[in-house]
């Protein structure tokens, strides 16, 4: 695509960001809503986004000003949003629709479950569970636009961060909840594009005097060690905040008057201990474009960095930039590397964030059964396959359209596989547990037959996505079906039901007994994108009786109650009517195939 070619950036003065967002928007299907999911991606790297966006996006026209709710209890936090493209440039973005997210808050955390809009009510009681049980220890509240960021919006997110703590401490009262408000403008998505695509954002020069120091050098790298003043770390991070950590895995995470807050101990630390600060404190990792010394007889060396991010620390240099005044006897231990290997950039990164919690599917990554899909994938087309690997940021964003992340593939298998109860609400158990792995991944399980189960979930998200999209823009012009199939596909997990729910009448699509489910695939070698094509008139059929599978869920979320005997009777219905679509089956089942192996 040609920036010139795009409405949005013809308006516009020319960035590579907006060409990127229009790029996306085009390819996801997606309206102003698109552009959160952009932020999204670009700030926490989130690689499946384009099969969670069914589940993320609020759906139809009585969203109660909440347009993306986002959680992730793995690393423990959630992101609400209320989202706006202007296609034309204007000053600032309107004011008001920030304002929006005190009542998109109002609904989803303190309005009674009962009063809540059908389509809400499942996220709502999923996001209070999250947060009574602990897993939600962050809460972003964004507002995010293609306009320049303003001081009115500014003020207004301020109140909002009030509505959202008195929200909390109304949901649970002990809770210690950090809040982040939030504008994504031009200038901030214009930066996180930036530096989805390079590590050290801060590159400027920086002087700091030392004692002393020792360098140390590898083949690729080369590091010295020396003694930063407090006072210095206050200043870098005053000036740049939370760009100064662009390379790191976490920003500061606040801190807290508890005991067991580890930020409130730096803090104490710096303020009661600073002598013996240098002593108590692992210190800081920073990565660097280029260092040089400047020694002086009898005196300190003066050492010029340019470029900083660190990469480790900082939650010290969070606590220590958050105190009023930092002693002037603070010291600190900082090590400043230089390379311009990115693997090694990246095991840097790594290695000294160890502290932050693995995802679970890191730990399958090397096995055999991984390196063997990823190697089948290499001959399927328009796919990637992470095998339990992770990218970055810039890959979401530009390189890895045709991606189908790990944790998507073991959501799709294990619920064509008889379990959507545990692709919707334990996904990481598919990887952490060893039973419960080897029943979706293995020597049966091939990148054809991912790509078969893959391509079901996809197509559902497409059509969620789809009628979420006509609801949002001219509510009345849906039809009384498909509006109860939106309503449906609405619930908590109903696209993994659904999945579960063909699964259990595959034979009598296919028309004979399927001995081996892990053995059906595609009889052609497609893509996923083509494979998704393919279940269009299956999906009609399916949703048209989706209705069968209301007892599957439990306040809008599927549950295992009465799983079983609802597809049972799905099933059968489905075979009641198999000579009215006989002839849907039939051109369907001309296209897969049974790979007895």
């Amino acid at each position: 695509m040609k920036p010139e070619t795009d409405s949005i950036t013809r308006a516009f003065a020319y960035a590579p960001w907006r060409e990127a967002l229009q790029s996306y928007i085009s390819d996801s299907g997606l309206t102003s809503d698109g552009i959160g999911l952009f932020a999204l991606q670009l700030k926490f790297g989130v690689d499946d986004i384009k099969n969670i966006a069914g589940e993320i996006l609020t759906g139809g026209d009585d969203d109660k000003k909440c347009d993306v709710l986002y959680l992730d209890p793995e690393k423990k936090f959630a992101v609400v949003m209320q989202c706006y493209i202007s296609e034309k440039p204007r000053a600032a973005a309107p004011s008001n629709k920030a304002a929006d997210l005190n009542t998109a808050l109002s609904w989803l955390l303190t309005t009674p479950i009962d009063h809540l809009p059908e389509a809400l009510r499942g996220r709502a009681v999923e996001f209070r569970n999250a947060i009574s049980v602990g897993e939600v220890q962050q809460l972003h509240v964004w507002y995010v636009h293609n306009l320049p960021e303003s001081q009115n919006v500014k003020q207004e997110l301020r109140t909002v961060a009030h509505t959202a703590r008195a929200a909390l401490r109304s949901l649970v009262p002990t809770t210690e909840i950090s809040v982040f408000t939030d504008e994504l403008g031009e200038n901030k998505l214009a930066e996180l594009f930036d530096l989805a695509e390079r590590t050290v954002l801060v590159t400027d020069k920086i002087t700091i005097t030392a004692p002393h120091y020792f360098e140390v050098t590898g083949e690729t790298w080369s590091s010295i060690v020396t003694t930063i003043e407090g006072r210095k770390i206050y200043e870098l991070y005053r000036k740049y905040d939370v760009d100064l950590f662009s390379a790191n895995l976490r920003d500061y995470l606040g801190s807290r008057a508890s005991d067991s807050n580890i930020n409130n101990a730096i803090k104490t630390s710096a303020q009661d201990n600073p002598g013996d600060f240098w002593v108590y404190n692992n210190g800081i990792t920073a990565l660097t474009l280029n260092y040089s010394i400047k020694k002086r007889p009898r005196k300190d060396v003066i050492i010029e960095i340019t470029g900083m991010s660190i990469v480790n620390g900082a939650q010290t240099t969070g606590s220590i930039g958050s105190l009023p005044s930092p002693p002037g006897d603070l010291k600190i231990p900082i090590r400043f590397v230089k390379t311009q290997q990115l693997p090694v950039i990246e095991k840097i990164v790594r290695f000294n964030n160890s502290q932050n919690k693995v995802q679970a599917s890191d730990f399958r990554s090397t096995d055999s059964i991984q390196t063997r899909l990823r190697q089948e994938f290499v001959r399927i087309p328009g796919a990637e396959y992470d095998g339990g690997r992770r990218g970055g940021a810039a890959d979401a964003i530009r390189r890895r359209r045709n991606v189908l992340p790990s944790y998507t593939v073991g959501q799709a298998l294990a619920s064509f596989h008889g379990d959507p109860v545990i692709a919707y609400d334990k996904k990481s158990e598919i990887w952490i547990n060893d039973g419960v792995y080897l029943r979706y991944f293995n020597e049966k399980t091939t990148a054809r037959h991912i790509v078969f189960v893959y391509s079901i979930l996809d197509a559902l998200n497409k059509k969620r996505l789809s009628l979420m999209q006509i609801s949002k823009t001219n509510a009345g012009s849906l039809p009384a079906q498909q509006k109860k199939e939106l309503a449906f596909l609405d619930k908590r997990g109903a696209s993994y039901l659904l999945v579960a729910a063909i699964s259990s009448s595959i034979e009598i699509i296919f028309g004979r007994a399927i001995p081996n489910k892990f053995e059906v695939e595609f009889r052609e070698n497609l893509s996923p994108e083509q494979a998704s094509t393919k279940w269009v008139d299956i999906l009609d059929i399916v949703l048209a009786l989706s209705e069968q599978l209301d007892d599957c869920f439990l306040r809008n979320r599927v549950a295992n109650e009465k799983l079983k005997d609802s597809i049972s009777r799905f099933s059968g219905i489905v075979s009641s009517l198999s000579v009215s679509y006989g002839p849907t089956f039939k051109k369907f089942a001309s296209s897969i195939k049974v790979d007895e192996r």
